[in-house]
Parts: structure tokens; sequence; C-alpha cells
């Protein structure tokens, strides 16, 4: 039985509609942990929600995931320019996937996203090496988990249908 049918090209179940509000709201939980590494920045855990959200919902679906995923971070920062910054990330992730392996999709959506992290977030009141470590965290970051996404996405899809 579908609850909704052909939203963002996709029918949707009930199984289907709770993972995607999962996924977007999963991510301000996942933003709140940040892990050190041994290389000097810190690891983000947020990127695999809003990744697995455009693989399986396509570019609304990311972006979905990207907005709302990203309002506690916003909010625990003081910089709303994340949310659109993640929206950029989710919503370019789902319209490359299409084109492309996970991880080409996703180092494409990160470069489109780049430009605007860069600048809001020096525009947010973050000195320069601290947008120069984000840049740096969110790269090897988003490689991770997008990885991570392209190994497990076809089986939690099918867990939807």
């Amino acid at each position: 039985m579908q609850l909704y049918k052909n939203i963002f090209g996709i029918n949707f179940s009930y199984r289907s509609a709770l993972l995607l509000a999962f996924l977007a709201l999963f991510p301000n939980l996942l933003g709140l942990i940040v892990l050190p590494t041994p290389f000097g920045f810190k690891f983000h855990l947020f990127q695999i929600a809003v990744f697995l959200a455009a693989l399986l919902y396509g570019k609304w679906g990311g972006a979905m995931a990207g907005a709302a995923g990203s309002v506690f971070t916003a909010i625990a920062l003081n910089n709303p320019f994340i949310m659109g910054g993640n929206v950029i990330l989710g919503f370019f992730t789902g319209v490359f996937v299409k084109r492309t392996h996970v991880v080409f999709a996703v180092l494409a959506a990160f470069a489109i996203q780049l430009p605007w992290l860069y600048y809001t977030d020096l525009l947010a009141g973050m000195p320069l090496p601290a947008v120069q470590s984000a840049v740096v965290a969110l790269s090897f970051s988003n490689v991770v988990w997008a990885g991570v996404a392209a190994l497990i996405y076809k089986r939690i899809g099918k867990l939807i249908q």
C-alpha cells in the first residue's frame, strides 16, 4: 500500500516515508558528534544520512536531509548558512549520482558547495584557519561517508520497497 505516489519521482510506502524522515532528522544528532583524528582535524558524521537520502530519494531528498539535518548545528554555531551549504551538498549529490559513481558525485557536489562554505563561514565570523580546517575535515569525511553510502544504499533501498 502506497502512502504517497510519485513525490521526488519515487513511490512512497510508510517505511520509505519514515526512512526519509529519519534521514532528514538524524544528522542533527550526528552533527553533535565530531571525532578528533591524529591528523589534526575533526571527522564529521552527519554526511552519511545526507548522502543516503540523496541516493535513495534523489536530489530533493538529499536537499531535504541537508536542510532539516543541519538545523541544530546551525543554531548551535550561530551560523544559518550551514543549512544552505548542506542543501547544496545533498541536492547536487542527488543530481550527480545519476551520472557517476557515488564518491565522484559527492566530490562534485562538494566542489559546488565549497565556495559557499568558505565564504559563509568567514561571513559568520570563523577565523581563516578554522575555515581551512573545516574544509579539510569535510573533504575527508565526505569521501569516507560517500564510500560507505555506496556500499550500503542498495540494501537499504531493498528494505523500504
